[in-house]
């Protein structure tokens, strides 16, 4: 496949957009629940983690990780048979650095991190950071020569590392162990999830048998002197790996056979002729399914969501019988319905599901959602509807990094700096009002970056 899927990138652009929504929104009693984490409920926002179920802001982050999974493949298989493995583990190392990098710089550049009241110099100065990242992430070969290329980058990696060991932030000194624990875990999810994808390439059944070691290891982490709690608490620096960042391999790994069975499609020479309704329903189906999720598991109305998962599975599986050449729609209707009635299954142990402290439920549902929905976005690209709106999703989607730190290092200083902050403040009094307040708020992140997107400038690591 040479030419970039656009459907995933949709999809990532989705989890993008909704993580800098769901932080965007009004905060406190006139908001519902179910527009916050299912954890940490208004009107004081408070984790409590004995509270199961989800809302669809806990979906934002396993549907990122599964894109990433499903990138893995596309974005190296050609390199894997080609290249041998040190360079491979290069790629993948170098990827893990630029990302903790990021997660470190990105944290301590907020204004509200260097300063407790920030002043317009404060917000300049996360401006300032934020065009530094242009410098070292930005992809200059494509309008430059590689030794201009090479210096732009050395100057913002000076500048940012100047910045980080000079300034005297509000909070203590710089720190590593300060950091975007989102982007730590990117880091960390990207490294290992490419690593075994590389490893079991050409026997995924291999990459399915490690996951029931991660969950042996958490199983049995907390018995005294065991193997387990060795190797739970193994860590050259907390700051860098934990091997608690792997429950999210249960994502991971699943979004790296979504990523395989695209690439396979791309190469069939008999094009699906099943009829466009069948194809649509099952687009339907498959995103109706991840509404009466997010209403049953967050209601606790368990029985009958469990009733409507089993009627909408055995639905898409008898649809699938209709397509006769796609293994892609076939194979993504089976792992989705799979594992999303697995998670079902699970949800009454831990708890019921939560996304924090995650449980197996919560893996293996929003595992089988994310197969769904980027199934259902695939749908959509081949049948040509929506086109609009899965080609501005897909602009965002392609540039994620400039899109997740667009709105604190760049639109909060400005709307400070010209005191149009005061406007969005006001508009939290009521649910309506205060979700606009987001979807505002987001509209200008999603604008900037579909910018950017235009220009063909992007954020690579």
């Amino acid at each position: 496949m040479n030419k970039r899927l656009n459907s995933l990138d949709a999809f990532r652009g989705l989890a993008i957009l909704c993580m800098v929504l769901s932080s965007s929104i009004a905060f406190g009693e006139m908001m519902p629940a179910w527009m916050f984490h299912a954890q940490t409920p208004p009107p004081t926002h408070a984790f409590n983690p004995s509270l199961p179920g989800i809302t669809w802001v806990d979906l934002v982050f396993p549907f990122f990780l599964f894109s990433m999974g499903a990138a893995i493949p596309l974005a190296l298989h050609k390199k894997a048979e080609a290249e041998p493995f040190h360079k491979i583990f290069v790629q993948l190392f170098t990827r893990l650095i630029l990302l903790v990098f990021f997660a470190i710089f990105t944290f301590h550049a907020r204004a509200w991190i260097m300063e407790k009241t920030p002043s317009t110099l404060t917000h300049l100065i996360s401006i300032a950071a934020f065009a530094s990242l242009f410098l070292i992430y930005g992809s200059w070969n494509s309008f430059v020569n590689t030794k201009i290329a090479i210096a732009l980058k050395v100057i913002g990696i000076a500048i940012a590392v100047a910045f980080l060991g000079y300034y005297s932030f509000a909070y203590g000194d710089f720190s590593l162990a300060k950091s975007d624990i989102i982007i730590i875990v990117l880091a960390n999810m990207a490294f290992f999830g490419g690593l075994i994808w590389y490893f079991t390439r050409k026997q995924p059944l291999w990459r399915i048998a490690i996951l029931p070691f991660v969950m042996a290891v958490f199983l049995a982490s907390k018995e005294d002197g065991s193997i387990n709690e060795l190797i739970f608490n193994a860590t050259p620096a907390n700051w860098f790996y934990k091997f608690y960042y792997l429950k999210y391999l249960f994502i991971i790994i699943p979004g790296t056979f979504a990523g395989e069975w695209f690439i396979k499609e791309g190469k069939n020479e008999n094009p699906e002729t099943a009829p466009k309704k069948v194809l649509a329903l099952i687009a339907l189906i498959a995103m109706v399914l991840v509404f009466v999720n997010l209403w049953g598991l967050f209601t606790r109305t368990l029985e009958i969501n469990l009733l409507l998962n089993i009627l909408g599975c055995a639905c898409l599986l008898l649809l699938a019988r209709d397509v006769k050449h796609s293994e892609l729609i076939n194979k993504m209707i089976t792992a989705g319905t799979y594992l999303l009635l697995l998670g079902l299954f699970f949800e009454a142990y831990e708890g019921g599901i939560k996304k924090d402290f995650s449980t197996y439920s919560y893996y293996f549902v929003c595992s089988g959602l994310s197969f769904l929905t980027l199934l259902a976005f695939s749908l959509l690209e081949k049948l040509g509807y929506l086109k609009s709106m899965t080609t501005f999703l897909a602009a965002n989607g392609k540039n994620p990094m400039i899109a997740y730190t667009a709105g604190n290092l760049l639109l909060i200083p400005l709307l400070k700096i010209t005191t149009l902050s005061t406007f969005l403040d006001t508009m939290n009094t009521s649910a309506f009002i205060g979700f606009a307040r987001g979807v505002i708020f987001t509209g200008i992140v999603a604008l900037i970056t579909v910018l950017f997107t235009r220009l063909k400038f992007f954020w690579k690591t």
